[in-house]
């Protein structure tokens, strides 16, 4: 299966300048492949009888080694794979705007969400050095995962991949004024060998009768079966005046000078540290449920329909949903538990976890779920219930 391991670099000024190198290769063929494949779609509306067939990656890149990489020599500084996966990555974009799953692409400025991708020769020298193509031999601060146990971010308590296993690609991205490298392995499931067999035999067993319903919301994360209150990070919240202060504060300055410069490095440290909060508070419970529950039920929530509500949209962002489910898909399957999916009409808030009456109309604004059995619970309690219990009608 497939694993990544995320870390920061020890960079000394030269290799900064390399790297803004290939950022700068990556955005522009990034923005010729989307300026190209856009004239091919008005084209195509334009003219239906004489349609020009959409082009793979794979052409983008023939056409770009033919008509830019002769105009641009600088281009012959940085790594091939470079360019390779910018436009690997604009096909992909394009793939989920046909099938409705996101928007168009757009354009890339220089300075946001800089990062490139590199493949073949990726070796990981030792603890804490790794050697990529065209750079050379980066540094990291913390050790990367090669002959010892892999630290956990994402990983089990296991012994690491053999020396022979080796990074498949590396994507080396800015958040702000720091550099981070991802790297992915494609590790056998039998290299996955956790310390302890005895323990990993007794939690199995206990996995196997473990099952628990989540029911995330807005004013909590995630309400369990069990009658834990999981509260979110609300990292967006609790720093949205001192970013909207710091914001106003640099309306004068003039772009391009020293201080605009060093107010947008201001600005953007606080949108990593608000990113990093809510990430921190993400992992921690999912991997706390991938671990400790052998069946995991959630629902399949519309979080864009959600994201409508202009009340409630900031909030929903700010708890992050689809990275929660996205976590804990793969978390899922790297300890071994069960993620299922209840099916997104599926009446967990209207339901009563105790008689199965199903309500016709509940209010936001009700809180506590009423039955006339005689049920008064917490609504996101007993959603959460009716979850866990959606986990045996599922298997019916």
């Amino acid at each position: 299966m497939l694993l990544g391991f995320k870390t920061e670099l020890k960079l000394n000024n030269q290799q900064r300048t390399e790297l803004l190198k290939h950022c700068g290769v990556a955005r522009h063929a990034w923005n010729w492949g989307l300026g190209l494949t856009k004239q091919i779609l008005d084209w195509n509306e334009e003219n239906p009888t004489e349609k020009i067939k959409f082009p793979t990656a794979i052409d983008l890149h023939k056409w770009l080694v033919a008509l830019v990489k002769s105009e641009c020599p600088w281009y012959y500084e940085c790594s091939k794979s470079t360019p390779q996966g910018a436009l690997r990555a604009l096909r992909i974009a394009w793939k989920y705007c046909f099938e409705k799953k996101k928007g168009v692409p757009q354009f890339k400025k220089k300075g946001q969400h800089d990062n490139f991708t590199l493949e073949g020769t990726v070796k990981i020298l030792g603890n804490c050095k790794i050697q990529v193509p065209k750079i050379g031999v980066l540094k990291t601060y913390e050790r990367l995962p090669f002959g010892f146990a892999v630290p956990y971010g994402g990983f089990p308590a296991c012994r690491a991949v053999s020396p022979q296993v080796q990074p498949k690609s590396v994507t080396i991205s800015r958040e702000a004024d720091r550099w981070f490298i991802s790297l992915r392995f494609d590790v056998p499931r039998e290299a996955l060998r956790v310390e302890d067999s005895i323990r990993q035999t007794s939690q199995q067993e206990s996995l196997n009768v473990s099952i628990v319903g989540v029911d995330l919301g807005v004013l909590n994360l995630a309400t369990l079966s069990t009658g834990e209150i999981i509260e979110g990070a609300k990292s967006y919240k609790k720093y949205k005046d001192k970013l909207a202060r710091m914001q106003w504060l640099n309306r004068h300055k003039i772009q391009g000078l020293a201080n605009w410069k060093k107010a947008q490095m201001q600005v953007a440290r606080l949108h990593r540290k608000i990113a990093n909060i809510r990430k921190d508070t993400l992992h921690k419970l999912t991997t706390l449920l991938a671990k400790n529950h052998g069946v995991i039920v959630i629902e399949d929530l519309n979080v864009s329909g959600m994201m409508a509500n202009g009340k409630l949209a900031a909030s929903i962002q700010d708890m992050g949903f689809f990275e929660f489910r996205r976590q804990l898909t793969y978390k899922c399957e790297l300890y071994g538990s069960k993620l299922v999916i209840a099916d997104r009409w599926f009446p967990s808030s209207k339901t009563c976890s105790k008689c199965g009456t199903v309500k016709k109309e509940l209010s936001l604004k009700e809180r506590t779920f009423e039955c006339d059995c005689g049920l008064s619970l917490n609504r996101d309690l007993n959603a959460a219930i009716n979850l866990k219990n959606y986990s045996s009608i599922a298997a019916s």
